[in-house]
């Protein structure tokens, strides 16, 4: 029988005013039987998650903490395919906030992160489970916008920093769509060739030195590009090219690599 991708025409959201997680309350929606698609967005959350089991803090009212519940349609190997498509649809939606020029300061840091002027403007934690006899896909996406979280490890901004002047509500509208639109692209059969291409052309600069952390420890090269299932690609200084599946990446000051 052949594929059949599902429809990603605008979901429903729905506003909370606060929730522990966006993901959380999605987990709970799709055990009650929910499987959308659907938006499920809060104006405050109270233990929101972040990648590798950190918490995403929310520094105040005024940013968008949501996330996306759908049975996508594929078979599992495809879904980890889905944080580049998230990535490039939150990409998409910070840049048409900043707009005309000050869109260019903005670029994807692997796997997903947006960042402005190197700064981390946003977060995404996508995860899946099997309800019943479907899986079923989350897409928790937190953009700052009115403010950043005070944090001491990395560089964080927000929309409002860079001029942006409305508020999360218009935010969140330019992401469902931009969500929307990717994730019909990345639904037809060969959709992560274009979704691939679309992720580099947003990116940091190839050459670019980053460093990744491991579970052998910290790795120091030179951004290569995706290998063509999505995973990082790094020129190491005595050791070649290799591919990363899985750690978190820091951009690096030039000559660090």
């Amino acid at each position: 029988m052949p594929h059949r991708p599902p429809s990603y025409a605008l979901p429903p959201v729905e506003l909370l005013d606060e929730v522990d997680s966006t993901n959380n309350e999605a987990h709970r929606r799709a055990a009650a039987g929910t499987r959308g698609p659907i938006w499920i967005a809060t104006r405050r959350q109270t233990a929101g998650k972040g990648r590798s089991g950190r918490t995403w803090v929310e520094a105040s009212h005024g940013n968008v903490a949501a996330t996306l519940l759908f049975v996508p349609g594929h078979a599992p190997a495809r879904l980890p395919e889905l944080s580049l498509v998230a990535g490039v649809a939150t990409f998409d939606a910070v840049a048409e906030c900043l707009g005309g020029s000050e869109a260019g300061r903005a670029e994807l840091k692997w796997p997903n992160d947006v960042l402005i002027d190197g700064a981390k403007v946003s977060g995404i934690l996508i995860e899946s489970g099997n309800y019943g006899a479907e899986t079923v896909s989350l897409i928790g996406i937190g953009i700052n916008v009115a403010t950043a979280p005070n944090v001491t490890d990395r560089a964080v901004t927000h929309l409002a920093a860079h001029g942006f002047a409305r508020d999360a509500s218009a935010v969140l509208d330019l992401l469902v769509a931009r969500m929307a639109h990717w994730l019909s692209i990345w639904s037809e059969d060969d959709g992560f060739a274009a979704i691939r291409t679309a992720w580099g052309a947003r990116a940091i600069p190839i050459g670019r030195s980053l460093e990744i952390k491991t579970k052998e420890g910290p790795v120091a090269g030179a951004f290569a590009g995706l290998d063509t299932d999505g995973a990082l690609l790094m020129d190491l200084p005595a050791a070649g090219r290799r591919r990363f599946t899985f750690g978190d990446v820091t951009v690096l000051p030039a000559g660090r690599a």
